[in-house]
């Protein structure tokens, strides 16, 4: 095939991908049929790029194979059976030794996992991200920022269902229901959280990535598109989504800053203050756009803010139990996907609701009871890659594209301190765009240095 026309099935074979995701990924495990069609387009578009995956093979840094090597290999693992020999003998299994004996059944050969099933079904959530990563790793790096700004055009979609979600009467507006129809913008999600983090993903590429044509009305389309993105993030009523805002914003900060030093030095016999001005413009557009947000919806703002306030937060008992659960099982962990079975083991009866924790709501303890220490070893050596990758990029003349995925994987990793961000197909997949953007640019920046 001929080499250009290569690429523009990737391009399209990834765009694909990403919408898919965004459309029917975010559910969650509950959603199977949703995740599957993910999963199965996913896989479809990865069969027949098999060029793409030797290219990514050669080129991505071996670090970045080892890990998604070690990804998939720890699970893999989980659900191979075992004599009963070595599977009694394993931390947290003497209860299913002691049932089967008060049972009269014998001890046979079973997997690690307490639930293979749901073991093998984390495994097949991978695909997404991995296609994601091998198609988008095989595109020019132009290709890759224009799937950025279709990645921020969609905070824009975001914004639109957001219209019709909210002062709604019903969940009608939603696709996976609301327990709060008509005051919180999920967009395309089941969980509010995982709304902010996607939007705040489009406001770092909306805010960092380069444009085609330069002009100086950029700057001020730039912020006032931030401050709707922005703005939407409020309305998601997500602390977490609204508090890792700060990171791209910051790093708009930081760019606006530095174009406009450079400017200035550019210029000779004295200052200019054009790029400065267009910058001051942009942000009085944003301070006024704020400011007429707070006079005309100050309830969602008001709202938003509040929930800052809550101290009735029940995840606290969550984790107490939890804690005693992880313990249980360390440090070989329960299998990654069993969560909801083993803890309802360890739940304290105070802490009982008619509902179940479903989550941990902080993933790094949900990833000790499912795969104890080598679980967090393997999150710990991924958070160590993305930084080392984005001190990599640093040279590159592209390093505010890179820095634009690695501020989203970074808010991934700090959102996970609460929640379970990376448990669902969208965010699955645009942290792999995410990687594509950090890890291209950081291994292109390596080769060219001598």
């Amino acid at each position: 095939m001929d080499k250009n026309l290569a690429q523009r099935v990737s391009f399209f074979a990834l765009i694909a991908v990403l919408l898919v995701a965004f459309a029917f990924g975010g559910g969650g495990s509950r959603q199977g049929l949703a995740n599957l069609l993910v999963q199965l387009t996913a896989i479809a578009v990865l069969v027949p790029h098999r060029a793409a995956l030797a290219q990514f093979w050669r080129e991505a840094p071996a670090a970045l194979r080892l890990l998604i090597m070690l990804s998939l290999l720890l699970p893999l693992l989980q659900i191979v059976p075992l004599p009963p020999a070595i599977w009694t003998a394993l931390p947290g299994r003497d209860l299913v030794a002691r049932s089967l004996e008060m049972t009269g059944g014998e001890a046979e050969w079973m997997a690690f996992s307490a639930n293979p099933l749901r073991t093998a079904l984390a495994v097949l959530a991978l695909i997404t991200p991995l296609a994601v990563l091998i198609i988008g790793w095989s595109l020019p790096r132009d290709r890759l920022v224009t799937i950025g700004w279709i990645a921020a055009a969609l905070g824009l979609v975001t914004t639109l269902i957001g219209v019709a979600q909210l002062g709604a009467t019903n969940d009608s507006a939603t696709l996976f229901g609301s327990r709060s129809p008509g005051s919180v913008l999920l967009g395309t999600f089941a969980n509010r959280n995982s709304t902010g983090l996607l939007l705040g993903f489009s406001l770092a590429l909306a805010a960092l990535l380069p444009v085609p044509r330069p002009h100086p009305v950029v700057p001020i389309a730039r912020v006032a598109l931030c401050g709707l993105l922005l703005l939407t993030i409020i309305l998601t009523k997500s602390r977490t989504g609204i508090a890792l805002a700060v990171l791209p914003l910051g790093l708009a900060a930081l760019k606006a800053l530095w174009w406009a030093l450079r400017e200035r030095r550019a210029v000779a016999g004295g200052p200019a203050k054009g790029p400065l001005a267009i910058v001051m413009g942009g942000l009085a557009l944003l301070a006024f756009a704020g400011t007429a947000l707070v006079v005309v919806a100050p309830g969602p703002i008001g709202e938003a803010l509040e929930r800052f306030e809550a101290k009735d937060d029940p995840r606290r008992y969550i984790w107490d139990d939890a804690g005693y659960s992880a313990s249980r099982y360390w440090p070989a962990g329960a299998g990654i996907g069993t969560f909801d079975e083993v803890f309802q083991v360890d739940e304290s009866l105070e802490n009982l609701t008619k509902r179940t924790a479903g989550r941990a709501h902080n993933d790094y303890l949900e990833l000790a009871i499912e795969a104890g220490l080598p679980g967090l070893a393997l999150a710990g050596l991924w958070i160590v890659l993305i930084g080392w990758l984005s001190w990599r990029a640093r040279h590159s003349s592209q390093r505010w594209v890179a820095w634009a995925g690695s501020s989203f994987l970074l808010a991934i990793a700090l959102q996970s301190i609460t929640d379970y961000p990376l448990r669902n197909q969208t965010i699955l997949a645009f942290a792999g765009f995410a990687l594509v953007l950090l890890g291209r640019i950081a291994t292109d920046q390596r080769r060219a240095q001598p």
